[in-house]
């Protein structure tokens, strides 16, 4: 088990040199353009690619490294900047995540790969959980996978919403209902390979930030897919569902589901995406802070402007340090007892926020304008708080973990 410790060493400095450096030349020079096209950047995932960023090898190796840090690090980096392409860029890895967490070591070797393609063929893989009457309501979903056991098939069918890449996506990793009876710890997830029969896109959302990153409806009519396609396989869902079914009798302890575990082994990695959407706010204001003048001097010799800057550095910095916890726990396996994936998601994802509003008082009228960034991660920052579990989510799972009460 690695120690817990808030220094990169030597590697991990140099890969995040590396990533700051794409983030600052190809990045953010794209940000504008692509935000008001509202079209994925595949000029910008291809040079990702190209340079080795987007694919297995990297993602492999910062998601395996031991101290934790890999992921956040290269969140927070790519986040910095721009989040519409940085979420085109890593939207791969939470279909990714959702195979490395339920899949068995053959479908993780088959699949995972297909998720990225090469640098002269790049793919792009979906993790849809969302429906339109099912989102932080898991229980409520409505698509359901039928197992046919002459074919050994399941056939699938509903609608998801609000999937990143969905439609688009080479690989699609859909979670569906196998056991109504149960509730959430009835489902199940499921590849769905390339050019399957069935899926189609849906309606394609214009959102008020992260515009550069796709996100859609996938519908699933009557697909169907081979039983190799079900995460974790069949023998192990059976066992799953019996034992479910035993605790449920028995009123007993609570069973994670498969969209459940993808999104808490997430939660810490979309916590640094919001620290690097932070941060980029606020070297934005700090810069126009010591270069702006009112009435003859730098308006960061205003208490009032740089009361607000030593605040933001600080909750960016705690936001940093909730979500660097939260990765190394879960890398060496230690239990959230208190729900600290949580607790780093909430805090990160409410910071961007104010950050970014803080930023855009700061540079008044100017930092309105589409002219200056911070008007742009403004409106990026706001989906921290909603995707992959709302702030009023998180303070539920973190008061049920605390108190061990069903709270409502």
């Amino acid at each position: 088990m690695a120690e817990f410790t808030m220094e990169l060493n030597d590697e991990q400095k140099e890969v995040r040199d590396w990533l700051h450096g794409f983030a600052a030349d190809v990045i953010r020079p794209a940000a504008a353009e692509w935000d008001e096209r509202e079209e994925t950047p595949w000029p910008v995932i291809q040079e990702a690619a190209k340079v080795g960023i987007y694919s297995l090898d990297f993602y492999a190796q910062q998601y395996f490294d031991q101290t934790g840090l890999g992921i956040p690090m290269a969140m927070e980096e790519l986040f910095w900047g721009d989040a519409g392409i940085a979420l085109s860029i890593v939207g791969t890895g939470l279909a990714a995540v959702g195979v490395l967490a339920n899949g068995t070591e053959e479908q993780i070797g088959t699949w995972v790969p297909q998720m990225y393609g090469d640098p002269d063929d790049v793919k792009l893989a979906a993790f849809c959980s969302s429906e339109p009457d099912a989102g932080s309501d898991v229980a409520s979903m409505r698509t359901r996978a039928v197992y046919d056991e002459a074919k050994d098939e399941w056939v699938i069918n509903g609608t998801k919403t609000w999937a990143t890449n969905g439609g688009i996506a080479n690989v699609h990793v859909v979670v569906a209902v196998v056991d109504a009876e149960l509730g959430s710890k009835g489902h199940a997830s499921f590849i769905i390979p390339p050019n399957t029969p069935g899926l189609s896109q849906g309606q394609k959302f214009k959102k008020h930030g992260i515009r550069a990153s796709h996100t859609a409806e996938v519908i699933l009519d009557n697909v169907r897919v081979p039983g190799s396609c079900l995460l974790g396989g069949k023998e192990k869902l059976d066992e799953r569902l019996a034992r479910a079914r035993e605790r449920a009798k028995a009123g007993g302890e609570r069973v994670k589901n498969a969209a459940m575990a993808t999104f808490e082994a997430s939660r810490p990695a979309v916590g640094a995406m919001a620290v690097g959407t932070a941060r980029a706010a606020y070297e934005v204001a700090l810069d126009y802070a010591m270069t702006r003048e009112q009435f003859g001097r730098p308006i960061i010799d205003n208490q009032g402007v740089a009361f607000q800057l030593a605040e933001m550095r600080t909750q960016i910095d705690a936001a940093r340090l909730l979500v660097w916890r939260a990765s190394w726990m879960a890398i060496n396996g230690k239990p959230f007892n208190a729900a600290e994936g949580s607790m780093s998601k909430l805090f990160a994802s409410e910071t961007a926020k104010k950050v970014t509003a803080q930023a855009i008082q700061i540079l008044g009228g100017n930092g309105y304008t589409r002219e200056y960034p911070v008007e742009r991660m403004h409106r990026d920052s706001a989906i921290y708080t909603i995707f992959e579990g709302t702030s009023e989510i998180q303070r539920l799972v973190i008061a049920r973990t605390l108190s061990g009460m069903p709270i409502r």
